[in-house]
């Protein structure tokens, strides 16, 4: 069997998590990595969506950033800022919103903002929002893939930018948001999703040759095991070739 990565394997876990035919609202970095190896592979009917207003980007390689020329030379069309969200996020057409993070909490709250408890002198100001609070709000669903540590998984974040589940189910209804928040983590180390009672992050599958303690280990809370533990596919030949022929692409 070929050798892989565990960022490998955490980018072919993410991208299996999207159908063919899904509308998909990509975030820059690991989950356009994600997004764009599904599109090539298993689902060649991924709409891929960035907040640019590029609908329907197919690129060659993987986009710098939400400006890069690609995305739009690749689209199906080309609408403006306010279109993307006002006609097509907002309004529930969306089927995925696909996010990184720099904080993750428990309960699927994404920190993108400052580290640091002084929102005025925090430790690290990060890039910030961009679209990613309505698109936690307001996508049917939203998944969410970043590497595992207790630095990025954390009890608390420092900063709510895009609203998870907040402090356990039901929120979410509270606050009037049309979405259904996280309900797939993926991370190096194993996939979470959502406890259906408490909306608390639960580890439900692990990648090969990864133990339960391990991501205990990386997470900063007292992380929940499903009784139910499943193993992650390992990557195949194919989904491998596709990925690092992107990647290759990319340089």
């Amino acid at each position: 069997m070929t050798e892989y990565t565990s960022d490998e394997m955490m980018s072919v876990a993410a991208a299996r998590a999207l159908g063919d035919g899904m509308s998909c609202f990509v975030g820059i970095g690991l989950p356009s990595t994600a997004a764009n190896l599904a599109r090539r592979g298993h689902a060649p009917n991924l709409t891929l969506i960035y907040e640019s207003g590029c609908l329907g980007a197919k690129p060659s390689r993987l986009p710098l950033s939400i400006g890069d020329g690609e995305l739009a030379d690749t689209a199906d069309a080309v609408v403006s800022v306010p279109e993307v969200f006002n006609y097509w996020l907002q309004p529930g057409r969306i089927d995925v919103g696909f996010l990184g993070a720099a904080q993750l909490d428990k309960f699927g709250n994404i920190n993108t903002t400052v580290i640091g408890p002084d929102y005025a002198n925090p430790k690290v100001r990060l890039p910030g929002a961009g679209g990613a609070p309505e698109i936690a709000a307001s996508c049917r669903e939203v998944f969410v893939v970043l590497r595992q540590s207790t630095r990025t998984f954390v009890e608390k974040v420092d900063f709510v930018t895009s609203f998870g589940h907040g402090t356990g189910k039901g929120d979410r209804e509270r606050l009037g948001l049309p979405g259904a928040g996280p309900t797939l983590v993926v991370t190096d180390l194993g996939l979470m999703r959502p406890d259906p009672e408490t909306s608390e992050l639960t580890l439900t599958e692990l990648h090969p040759g990864v133990e339960v303690d391990q991501v205990v280990a990386a997470t900063g809370w007292k992380l929940k095991v499903a009784g139910d533990l499943g193993t992650t596919p390992a990557p195949t030949e194919a989904e491998l070739r596709i990925l690092r022929d992107l990647t290759r692409a990319s340089a």
